[in-house]
């Protein structure tokens, strides 16, 4: 069968069937064309507003894999899309007509446990991670969701339950093995490619293809004092003013995070609170069980809960506690906020749009950060945001393609709405695929030092299937 694939100057070019089979011979994953075994199940992703078609699929087994993609992709001036986990909103891992370099097999995670380290493949999920760190009573810190990619949560910043204690995923990555658009094989770290080391770290799928991560891990577990603690909606606004006090002064080991939805029928709440608004504090404490029951005594204490379900949890199961209510299949859009703070207009604002939420699967939450992320100097990593400050996600998320219009349209009109009160900044794992222009504000004064590096590794821009980071222009006259 010919496979037809688009090209990087805007046409396409038909591969034949002979050439189709030496490249799958040459590889040792690998190839699917459409309709044959392999082509859905790579091209379908967790977002259902992404169905597109790539014309050809690469199955990536290992780095030599990787590097027979980008060679062929790039002899044949092929545009090239990765796919890893396949979680990020944008759905940039798909593309109609590209060549598909799928990552999803290779999900090997290897504990040094006296080192305290893990070598990780990019085709590994967070619960692949957490489950073999766990085995060894250690933890790497990333997200909050196990069915998460490790490879596009590390490349885009990666935060979670345990960042305020140890750092943002990137703080915590060592080196990484990375094929570049030249198809060299390249080490990076602090010594070595130091450059390319700086920009992976926060600068997204921008410059090459990570093989291998290197992370340093964390002693904690197996159990951690967590959960969550549900109120009415009614007692949002001073519930919200509340925390913004408690978060400036909380130990680094404590995290909340705070959700705005309709109650989900859970087995802990009240059958007549199911479907109504309420607002959610989910905590963790990434230290000892005694330290944990203290610091959380004043979150605890605030209000009048409908219930409090804090007690010691698995890490693991934490770490998956809402895998339920962000499963595959669903249509999500997200859009997204940095705020250094919650002035009482900003918390009204936030309350009034979930009285009117779009879908009972929506939510917003907004998570706080700071600690140890917060002391990692702006220059040292490519993610920008250091400060201690409230990240928002617009969670929008429904089931069928007609009440589209009506999810977006409300996602957008709270974005808007919550400008005036933000930093301009935003979590790049959190911007959906229409806010091209966002980029460069995300970026801010690390955006010209990203540009110059992707100049140096990619000067064509053959990894842009992302939020692309354009090569800074070459000054021909000083060459």
């Amino acid at each position: 069968m010919m496979a037809k694939l688009s090209t990087l100057d805007g046409g396409s070019i038909v591969v034949d069937p002979e050439t189709i089979a030496g490249l799958d011979a040459a590889l040792r994953g690998g190839v699917s064309e459409p309709g044959a075994p392999g082509y859905d199940d790579a091209r379908i992703i967790w977002n259902a507003m992404v169905d597109r078609n790539p014309g050809l699929v690469i199955h990536a087994r290992g780095t030599g894999d990787v590097q027979q993609a980008v060679a062929f992709a790039r002899a044949n001036n092929l545009v090239m899309s990765i796919r890893s986990g396949g979680h990020q909103i944008a759905g940039h891992a798909v593309v109609d007509g590209a060549l598909l370099l799928d990552l999803s097999a290779m999900t090997s995670v290897s504990v040094d446990p006296v080192a305290k380290t893990a070598r990780v493949e990019p085709g590994a999920l967070l619960a692949d991670v957490d489950k073999e760190t766990q085995a060894h009573g250690l933890i790497l810190p990333t997200g909050i969701n196990s069915t998460t990619g490790i490879a596009g949560l590390t490349l885009g910043g990666g935060f979670g339950w345990t960042t305020r204690k140890f750092g943002m995923t990137i703080d915590n990555l060592l080196s990484a093995e990375v094929v570049t658009a030249d198809g060299e094989i390249r080490i990076c770290n602090a010594d070595k490619n130091a450059d390319l080391y700086w920009a992976l770290r926060g600068g997204g799928g921008n410059f090459g293809v990570v093989t291998a991560f290197h992370f340093g891990l964390h002693a904690l577990g197996p159990e951690v004092m967590s959960g969550l603690i549900v109120h009415p909606i009614s007692e949002a606004p001073a519930l919200l003013r509340e925390l913004t006090l408690l978060t400036d002064t909380a130990d680094d080991a404590l995290t909340v995070w705070t959700v705005m939805r309709k109650a989900p029928p859970l087995p802990f709440l009240p059958e007549e609170w199911h479907g109504k608004e309420v607002l959610i504090f989910a905590a963790c404490y990434a230290g000892e069980m005694a330290e944990g029951e203290n610091a959380m005594a004043s979150l605890r204490a605030l209000g009048d809960p409908i219930v409090d379900v804090i007690s010691p949890h698995p890490f693991v199961g934490w770490q998956a506690a809402f895998d339920p209510l962000l499963a595959a299949g669903e249509r999500n859009y997200w859009k997204s906020h940095d705020f250094a703070g919650l002035p009482d207009e900003a918390i009204s604002t936030l309350v009034d749009a979930i009285g009117h939420l779009p879908d009972p699967q929506s939510e917003v939450f907004i998570a706080h950060v700071g600690g140890a992320m917060a002391r990692v100097p702006v220059g040292d990593t490519a993610y920008p945001e250091r400060s201690a400050h409230f990240i928002m996600n617009v969670h929008t998320r429904w089931s069928t393609a007609d009440k589209d219009e009506a999810c977006i349209s409300w996602a957008r009109k709270l974005f808007d709405d919550m400008k005036p009160y933000s930093t301009g900044s935003a979590y790049v794992n959190f911007i959906p695929e229409d806010e091209v222009d966002r980029v460069g504000n995300v970026y801010g004064a690390n955006m010209q030092r990203l540009s110059e590096i992707k100049a140096r590794y990619d000067p064509d821009n053959f990894f842009r299937c992302n939020h692309n980071i354009l090569p800074a222009e070459r000054d021909v006259a000083a060459e």
